[in-house]
């Protein structure tokens, strides 16, 4: 099941491995299924004397083999419906390190404390598709909600092994999140946002975040992790200030992207990788890394800049850098928020699988758009794509690809109005063509929204001016109107939203708040 070279680097990963990790695998054993998780968990627990394996010859509530673990002969909630090879590989992996305690994934002692003061109990079933790329990062988190505070338990259901589990629960999009049979999250979230919905679900024990209310003091805080926040960082930290970056994960928006090959200087990188290097370069420095936050408020005018969280912290520094990026514009049409993750949804890549053999919606006609509706043409039985604008916008390539299409219909001066379904899942969009002010059904099981980006501005448009489109503005050197408060990246109002544009205004930004405070502008 698992090969030498693999089972080779495992050995390499668990050698401080000391805790005593038991993989309890639960299934029919007349099933391949069962034989098949059986060998799995006998060839990953071959790598360390720490690991074992434990057989249960019973069926399951999944129907499907169940792979547990437990520590020290005790369950830690964390489970395992289907085998996790792919991408959740990492997550077994990190599942087994962080109940060690030996994780680098683990939080810190604010979030931490938020997870532990949860209420309960809750069976949690995390539905995953092993090729997503964005559904590790919600099982991982789940498991330490788990690891951490024994009223929770998490089972990463593998849909392919579970379709009665998927059909039952009407999972059309992955990662899709079910606490005690209620949805409580669809798509990419991270742990902060997971321990913010589960607060809000099951309530907490105390008030969240630091006790005692003291603000955490800086030379300079920059907001946000993605490309402009890492250089930011990195550029102050080198010129000898104070910094913190808060942040709701490291990496930002470029999790979300796969090929990445105009980074100069590096021919071809993924997504998770950089983002990953980007935490590394981060830790090389003295920074000081508050991820899975999300900032609540500000107080920007005077100083100290402060910005507070939702785990109750307060942090101050005589100057901010802002630089917390963008996320998928939504439609905000009637029925889209309604059917998000039951017939809606914002890639291709994770939810296409899906809707194989069925007749789909591609809402955008630039590159994103294009390239989701060449890729969904090739499993699906008709793709219909509208486009808002008179004319497509993606590059010509694409466009020649597309039209090379029998099964793609392309709708142009096209407005989707409204997203129409049965209470369980979509079954038809409304469009107006803007031309005519007809209104047209067209039936369909899915809808994907490739409509662009729009920037995470929100918790700082009351004091810094943004524009028309939420952008904040800025001038050449990265500076706002507010003395002591910059902004890099596909936040503000700089053209072409790209990753090495976002590194060089990020590094400029840094630069600039350096130079105020060399000049007296901003304190010391």
């Amino acid at each position: 099941m698992l090969d030498k070279d693999i089972i080779d680097q495992l050995k390499g990963i668990f050698s401080t491995l000391e805790t005593s990790v038991t993989l309890v695998v639960t299934g029919v054993s007349s099933r391949k299924e069962t034989s098949d998780m059986l060998e799995f968990a006998r060839d990953f627990a071959s790598a360390s004397p720490a690991l074992s394996v434990k057989a249960e010859d019973a069926p399951t509530e999944e129907d499907a083999p169940v792979m547990q673990l437990w520590k020290d002969g005790t369950p830690t909630g964390v489970s395992f419906c289907g085998i996790p090879n792919g991408h959740e590989f990492t997550s077994l992996i990190l599942a087994v390190l962080n109940a060690a305690g030996l994780g680098k994934n683990l939080p810190d002692e604010s979030l931490r404390r938020r997870i532990e003061n949860l209420q309960g109990p809750a069976d949690i079933f995390t539905f995953v598709s092993l090729t997503c790329t964005n559904c590790p990062d919600v099982v991982q988190a789940l498991n330490i909600v788990a690891l951490l505070n024994p009223r929770f338990k998490n089972t990463m259901v593998d849909g392919g092994v579970a379709p009665e589990m998927v059909k039952s629960y009407n999972v059309q999009s992955v990662p899709t999140v079910y606490a005690n049979g209620q949805l409580l999250s669809v798509g990419r979230a991270d742990l902060g946002e997971l321990v913010g919905k589960l607060e809000e679900a099951f309530g907490s024990s105390a008030t969240p975040g630091l006790d005692d209310g003291t603000p955490l003091g800086f030379d300079a805080i920059v907001a946000g992790g993605g490309p402009a926040g890492a250089a930011a960082a990195i550029y102050l930290a080198r010129k000898g200030l104070r910094t913190a970056v808060v942040a709701g994960r490291i990496g930002g928006q470029v999790k979300d992207t796969m090929d990445i090959e105009n980074l100069i200087s590096v021919p071809l990188t993924t997504g998770p990788q950089l983002a990953a290097d980007i935490r590394k370069h981060l830790q090389t420095y003295d920074i000081q890394i508050f991820d899975n936050r999300r900032i609540t408020s500000t107080e920007l005018k005077d100083f100290p800049k402060r910005i507070k969280t939702d785990g109750g912290e307060t942090f101050e520094a005589p100057a901010l850098i802002i630089a917390t990026g963008a996320s998928w514009r939504r439609l905000n049409v009637p029925g889209e928020e309604e059917y998000i993750g039951r017939g809606v949804a914002f890639c291709t890549h994770c939810d296409g699988p899906f809707y194989a053999g069925k007749r789909v919606a591609v809402v955008g006609g630039g590159n994103s758009g294009i390239e989701a509706a060449i890729d969904l043409a090739g499993i699906c039985t008709h793709v219909d794509v509208f486009e808002f604008l008179d004319e497509l916008k993606a590059d010509e390539v694409l466009q020649k690809k597309l039209a090379s299409l029998d099964n793609v219909d392309v709708h142009l001066s096209s407005a989707l109005t409204e997203v129409v379904g049965n209470g369980k899942s979509v079954t038809s969009v409304k469009v107006k063509d803007r031309k005519t002010d007809e209104v047209k059904d067209y039936e369909v099981e899915g809808v994907f929204v490739q409509i662009g980006l729009t920037p995470n501005s929100s918790p700082f448009s009351e004091e810094v001016p943004v524009n028309k489109r939420g952008e904040i503005e800025t001038d050449a050197n990265c500076r706002t109107s507010l003395a002591g408060v910059y902004a890099a990246g596909d936040v503000t109002d700089v053209p072409y939203k790209q990753i090495v544009i976002a590194m060089g205004e990020g590094a400029k930004a840094a630069l600039s708040a350096v130079d105020d405070r060399m000049r007296g502008i901003t304190p010391s």
